[in-house]
């Protein structure tokens, strides 16, 4: 015992100083398990992520908004004991938190972002987010994405390869913050994303999540 004691030491003498990055968060819902890598590229936006997970703040909200081809989305407080048909998304917090856009982070498939409404300063939800699903793009179908809802900003050569294989929602990127990627449990994503919704977008069976923030011994 006390050997393995002095391993675990070890290591974590040598891995310490990482091993508080890019902290982790399972999410657990009637469809399967998706984990979530946080960017400590949009510390703000981790750190209050993180916060409310470890409050509980999550649990039996619900993905209330759901588009096919596009993303899901949830963290609405409302929508812990919304009844069927209720109209979801104006719950918050009551604060909002500055926008963390950084060039290398963008919308592909799996993207972890932050909702907000439509404001100049473009501050996200204190809570709401989405993941994206998307779908995948042609060489044609972004050049002509760039010229229009990208207002001629160049989507760079890396990000245009995945947009093309593994898809996503470029039409966003650097409009809304993007904090974090799944990292497992992609075929979750697609699964909420096929429900079956009603005309606000709500999908007709409810699907509520719970997260968890993983401990860092846990995170490589």
């Amino acid at each position: 015992m006390k050997k393995l004691l002095l391993l675990c030491t070890l290591f974590l003498l040598i891995v310490g100083p990482g091993i508080a990055k890019d902290r982790k968060v399972k999410v657990t819902t009637p469809y399967g398990t998706m984990i979530i890598r946080l960017y400590d590229q949009t510390p703000k936006h981790r750190d209050n992520f993180i916060k409310l997970a470890r409050q509980h703040f999550y649990d039996s909200t619900l993905f209330h908004r759901v588009i096919l081809n596009f993303m899901i989305q949830g963290g609405d407080p409302d929508s812990k004991h919304a009844h069927p048909g209720d109209t979801l998304g104006n719950g918050d917090v009551g604060y909002t938190i500055p926008p963390e856009f950084q060039l290398d982070l963008f919308h592909r498939k799996g993207a972890l972002g932050a909702a907000r409404e439509d404001r100049p300063d473009k501050a996200s939800s204190g809570c709401q987010f989405y993941i994206v699903q998307g779908k995948v793009f042609t060489d044609e179908q972004l050049d002509k994405l760039e010229q229009t809802r990208l207002k001629g900003r160049k989507i760079p050569t890396d990000q245009r390869q995945v947009y093309k294989t593994a898809g996503g929602s470029p039409h966003l990127d650097q409009n809304y913050t993007v904090f974090g990627q799944v990292i497992k449990g992609m075929d979750v994503i697609d699964k909420i994303a096929a429900l079956k919704t009603d005309s606000h977008d709500r999908p007709l069976q409810d699907m509520p999540m719970k997260i968890r923030v993983m401990k860092k011994w846990l995170i490589f």
